[in-house]
């Protein structure tokens, strides 16, 4: 499966946000009243805009580069050089003109090619993985702002239903005020629960208007764009494989990094190693000497030489040698600390995710009892049974119980992204049993 995933990860760097640039742009075509958007076109676009992402994704083709670059030193290496140079002696000028060309390949450096490649190479990996890693935070982050947006506009909803539940009831106490069936005073009270649920209503506007700039500032649009939001916070809970949860979360981004990390201390203490053996080379030279001035001459060298480098003693290579040993328990021992971490995290995310299913059950029997209170308390207090401070309470208590409910279904939808984040999961659903 890490295969799969790799490999679908490379594809996406490669080719991926081409389309992805493509699709967007074609998006930002069409006018926003005649289309909707989904959270899986809101995870495209922000594929396209973000800057952290984009960078991440470009730090990956510059690791890549870098690799190609560790095969230098396995190819032969070739130099030219030339010198001009003017001389005057005792008012004599002689002008000397040299050129050189040497041909010269490392034949044995005790390991430190093959170190620096490696460690190139495992550098390319994290960067992969960081790469990675960022783009499961880009759809949690997209999947929070999306639902967020969701939710404060089914609670701006919500809230108009609020108001004209309130001024039903104000106009219900007016009508009976009128008649001299009831005081002045509940009049009022019916009156401050109406201004109440306007300021309310004011609220959940500005809240709607803050959610969606948080999502356009993801998705690489103006602040001001507006969507129709296609997308709801009712979705079945399923059991899931706990044993499967934290296998998947063992198989996250920092998990192979630091597995990774692990391998980069132990290719550099081999780079360390290599300095207590001979660095071999072969050298091919042809070098021109050519003269002018008084005396005119031209001398042609060609030489082949096999030079070996041996550095017989120098203190700190054995103590760089050692604190490389040191360097890998330190990494062993982040990798450890990585896993430990994770596996909390992942622990803690699944019972919020189960907390926030059972939420919704409790919410939506709070809803139901809170809704037939309501529509008893106003069926009495219209014929008169009644008092108008159980009608306030009732509608208010019923207010708080509809915005409950849709504020569980936002934290049952938040938690289960945030379960897929720490599991490093695209789809929860992959775990069901």
């Amino acid at each position: 499966m890490r295969s799969v995933m790799t490999a679908c990860a490379e594809l996406r760097f490669r080719c991926g946000l081409p389309l992805i640039l493509f699709c967007s742009f074609s998006l930002l075509l069409l006018p926003l009243s005649v289309w909707g958007l989904t959270v899986e076109e809101a995870i495209s676009l922000a594929e396209a805009h973000l800057p952290s992402y984009t960078a991440a994704v470009t730090e990956v083709h510059s690791s890549e580069e870098l690799y190609k670059a560790s095969l230098g030193p396995y190819l032969p290496s070739l130099d030219s050089t030339t010198t001009q140079e003017h001389h005057d002696i005792d008012g004599q000028r002689l002008n000397l003109s040299t050129y050189d060309v040497t041909l010269s390949y490392t034949l044995f450096d005790g390991g430190q090619r093959r170190a620096n490649r490696n460690v190139a190479r495992l550098n390319r990996d994290i960067s992969r993985e960081e790469a990675y890693r960022n783009l499961l935070d880009l759809k949690f982050n997209v999947k929070s702002a999306f639902y967020t947006a969701i939710a404060r506009r089914e609670i701006r909803d919500e809230r108009i239903t609020q108001r004209d539940a309130s001024l039903k009831d104000y106009e219900v106490a007016q009508g009976r005020h009128r008649l001299g069936a009831a005081r002045l005073s509940e009049v009022l009270q019916a009156s401050v629960r109406l201004e109440q649920s306007r300021f309310n209503l004011v609220q959940s506007e500005g809240d709607l208007v803050n959610a969606m700039s948080d999502l356009n500032s993801l998705l690489g649009r103006s602040l001001e764009s507006a969507y129709d939001l296609k997308g709801t916070l009712d979705f079945p809970t399923r059991p899931i494989d706990s044993r499967a949860l934290r296998e998947a979360a063992l198989r996250r981004p920092e998990v192979k990094q630091s597995e990774d990390q692990i391998l980069i201390s132990k290719n550099n203490k081999a780079l360390e190693t290599s300095t207590f053996f001979p660095v071999v080379s072969a050298n091919a030279s042809y070098n021109k000497a050519e003269s002018g001035g008084l005396a005119e001459s031209s001398g042609d060298d060609r030489s082949v030489s096999l030079v070996a480098t041996w550095n017989i003693f120098e203190l700190g290579k054995f103590y760089r040698r050692k604190a490389a040993d040191f360097d890998i328990r330190v990494s062993e021992e982040n990798l450890k600390e990585v896993i430990r971490v994770i596996l909390l995290a992942v622990q803690k995310a699944h019972e919020d995710y189960l907390t926030a299913s059972r939420n919704i059950q409790v919410s939506e029997e709070s809803v139901r009892q809170a809704t037939q209170n309501y529509e008893q308390a106003f069926g009495e207090y219209k014929v008169g049974k009644g008092d108008i401070l159980s009608l306030v309470q009732a509608e208010s208590a019923l207010a708080n119980a509809r915005e409950q409910l849709i504020t569980s279904r936002l934290n049952h939808v938040l938690a289960k992204s945030f379960l897929e984040r720490s599991a490093g999961l695209d789809h929860l659903d992959a775990l069901s049993p």
